[in-house]
């Protein structure tokens, strides 16, 4: 199981459109991905989960894979939130 602790940069949090692509990039992966937020976790490919979880800019997230891509899944998804969607929401 791989696991990173990010703190989101992005303007807007995980709201919306940047909710829709995070869920997007998750699916692309095998693995079963989680993303937890002050103890509540939610299911990564769940854009209802990611919406419910409330994250905000500077909120500190946990996401969490397990399965055979499980390595690339947490790269591509910390590249996501800490360098595409900061580019696209400033």
């Amino acid at each position: 199981m791989e696991v990173k602790v990010v703190v989101v940069k992005n303007k807007i949090g995980l709201h919306a459109r940047p909710a829709a692509l995070f869920v997007q990039t998750a699916t692309k992966f095998l693995s079963k991905i989680y993303v937890e937020k002050k103890g509540r976790k939610v299911n990564a490919k769940s854009i209802m989960g990611i919406m419910a979880l409330g994250v905000c800019q500077g909120d500190q997230i946990k996401l969490y894979a397990q399965g055979e891509d499980e390595k690339k899944a947490i790269e591509e998804l910390e590249d996501l939130l800490l360098n595409k969607l900061e580019q696209e929401y400033i």
